[in-house]
């Protein structure tokens, strides 16, 4: 079974790998037993340079550049050069689909829509094949099986891959936007989002509990296939491969209304915001998720309904 849900809804969204690297860790660490230091290795860590596809949409007087982001990578990835930094250096402001909030307050955020409202364990809403996946899955990250009942399962199923991913070489902090938020603020930059942590989690949380418990049960049916699937989409994404990644989209989405939530309608707002923008001058630096600018639904594509075209830069 390809773990195709994961990929694409962790190439929709940046909240699977911004509010949960913070909030996800925080319940994790909780659960388990802090382990012991490891001696730090001071060999030199090897570069990879990787081309990311880069867009430009630009009138008379406004030019805003189209970014696509993973969220999380592992060290060694060269892609903040080129074309990219060219790019980023010309533009005035960084925007983004959302600006980190503190730690504290993503938690309080995180608290308010990821715990149960029924009351029901989560792993009484399991069948029994799906409540022995789970368990499995929970016994290979090192957590006691209970560690996440209070949750509902979309939260469950995403804190599930931050820590898998994590074990397997991804860091956060390693990530587009992590390595773009700290260029601007060394630059001067201003900094804006095209939407709120709490407004991305409330995506999740008003999933049908059907979908949640897909997400959850394809994310636990086998926690290798969560590292795989996130290494074809980087490895897609750093060849520019905009047409691999969008066919990653169309496997991941296995509902409509899925797809609706968290793609079509989001990139749909911020197309909007794009030709609204268009009527400002000045230099726009905009870092959506990969995901967000391939396929037939990408932000590209329903551009050109306003009569906009965005333009592939070639490097």
């Amino acid at each position: 079974m390809k773990n195709t849900l994961f990929r694409g809804l962790l190439s929709a969204s940046a909240l699977a790998l911004t509010a949960f690297t913070s909030v996800g860790g925080a319940i994790a660490q909780e659960s388990t037993a802090t382990p012991e230091p490891q001696p730090v290795k001071l060999e030199k860590i090897k570069t990879k340079d990787v081309d990311p596809a880069l867009w430009v949409v630009k009138d008379e007087d406004t030019t805003i550049y189209l970014f696509g982001t993973v969220h999380v990578l592992k060290p060694g990835l060269s892609w903040f050069d080129e074309a990219v930094k060219e790019a980023f250096d010309d533009s005035e402001k960084l925007v983004m689909e959302i600006v980190d909030p503190s730690a504290g307050d993503a938690q309080k955020i995180f608290g308010k829509y990821a715990l149960a409202g029924d009351g029901k364990p989560l792993r009484e809403k399991l069948s029994k094949d799906e409540r022995k996946d789970y368990e499995t899955a929970m016994k290979a990250l090192g957590l006691p099986a209970a560690a996440f009942d209070p949750l509902d399962p979309w939260a469950a199923a995403v804190t599930v891959q931050v820590i898998a991913i994590g074990k397997n070489g991804y860091d956060p902090n390693q990530g587009a936007e992590k390595q773009l938020t700290a260029a601007a603020k060394a630059a001067g930059k201003p900094i804006s989002a095209l939407e709120t942590v709490e407004g991305q989690l409330a995506i999740f949380d008003g999933l049908p509990q059907q979908d949640q418990l897909l997400f959850l049960n394809s994310s636990t049916k086998d926690i290798p296939l969560i590292t795989e699937g996130l290494d074809t989409m980087v490895d897609a994404w750093g060849q520019g491969d905009s047409d691999r990644l969008g066919q990653i989209m169309n496997e991941g989405f296995t509902s409509p209304e899925l797809r609706s939530a968290l793609l079509t309608r989001r990139n749909a707002q911020w197309v909007r915001w794009i030709k609204d923008r268009m009527d400002k001058p000045g230099t726009i630096f905009m870092a959506v998720g990969a995901g967000h600018l391939s396929g037939s639904d990408s932000v590209q594509n329903l551009l050109l309904a306003y009569g906009l075209k965005a333009q592939r830069i070639n490097y």
